[in-house]
């Protein structure tokens, strides 16, 4: 009975992905008239409602700008928060049109959930956060130490990997949330709390005393997070793509939301392309010709949404590292606008 309920299951999760890629995504968001995205549950930085309930966060900005393209209003999102365990599953299942919740770019979530990754939005790798009590200042030296983990992440494979590479042994603490995983490590319930080291970052603002614990330098993976769209709807799976695309190449252009107005009524051939007063690269995603300088105008360009959100003026003080543009020594690179 297990295994029939099990197939029965899947066979309704394809139904739905089937009948969401017939219909296209796009047009049930503009029937809707807003966006349903997934978020975290909560993590500075990338998504989390401020004291007002308004979203905010780098992945939150990734939403906004396909909003902006597909709607023109930045606003039109209604943000959907996810753990790790269940995200996958509302996307498949249509609860939400995208995810944006620092997801790992993997081969088996590309290849066997019926799903897409649209881009990079944050190139990340998973190091590990302890308490200064511990007195270690390299992973190596956490041979035996007891690990808060959150479950459904790539983090649980990582780990173990490394730890069997390097001959040492662990203890798992396993949560089903990141704030779950924090509160773990703040309770002393393990030593060392192992995530993506932007998670850390993020997470190690919400200790009572976040200078009570550090970073260690060890990186042990490579984490490239970004937006996901179910298969077999291109238009949709191409336009959340350029919206991030259009940010890239915004920041590469120095167009900013202060100064498009501006440089729109010059002589730049690229920047007449991007914001539609040349050409039309709307049409074929089924979006009015000015769909990149509405997500310009109301989100800003990639440097912009990094900066405000994570940057080093911000309360997680990242430098962009490999998120800054491949002209300056960084990873972040988009294909022209042409």
């Amino acid at each position: 009975m297990k295994k029939i309920g099990s197939v029965a299951a899947a066979a309704a999760v394809a139904l739905s992905m089937s009948a969401q890629a017939q219909a296209g995504t796009l047009d049930s968001v503009k029937e809707r008239g807003f966006l349903q995205c997934g978020v975290s549950t909560g993590l500075p930085g990338f998504s989390t409602p401020d004291d007002k309930g308004n979203w905010q966060g780098l992945d939150v900005d990734v939403c906004r700008a396909v909003a902006a393209a597909a709607l023109g209003d930045a606003s039109k999102v209604k943000y959907i928060p996810l753990n790790a365990k269940e995200r996958f599953t509302a996307l498949q299942s249509g609860e939400v049109d995208m995810l944006s919740r620092n997801t790992t770019w993997t081969i088996t979530r590309d290849n066997s959930l019926g799903l897409n990754f649209a881009g990079v939005n944050y190139y990340d790798g998973q190091g590990f956060m302890v308490s200064n009590k511990l007195g270690v200042s390299s992973a190596l030296e956490l041979d035996g130490a007891t690990f808060c983990i959150q479950a459904g992440t790539t983090t649980e494979l990582n780990l173990a990997d490394y730890f069997r590479l390097n001959n040492m042994t662990y203890q798992p603490v396993v949560f089903d949330t990141s704030d779950q995983t924090v509160q773990g490590f703040e309770a002393g319930r393990c030593d060392v709390l192992t995530s993506d080291q932007s998670q850390l970052y993020a997470l190690r603002i919400k200790l009572a005393d976040p200078s009570s614990a550090s970073v260690l330098p060890e990186v042990i993976s490579k984490e490239p997070l970004g937006p996901v769209v179910r298969q077999g709807d291109d238009v949709w799976f191409n336009l959340v793509r350029w919206s991030l695309f259009a940010q890239i190449n915004a920041e590469e252009m120095g167009l900013t939301a202060a100064n498009i107005d501006e440089m729109s009524n010059g002589d730049d051939p690229n920047v007449k392309r991007f914001v539609g007063k040349e050409g039309d690269f709307g049409t074929a995603m089924g979006v009015p010709a000015d769909w990149a300088y509405q997500i310009v105008k109301q989100v800003g360009n990639y440097g912009e949404m990094f900066e405000r959100n994570v940057g080093t003026g911000s309360p997680l003080g990242i430098a962009r590292g490999l998120n800054a543009l491949w002209s300056k020594g960084g990873l972040q690179y988009a294909p022209p606008l042409r």
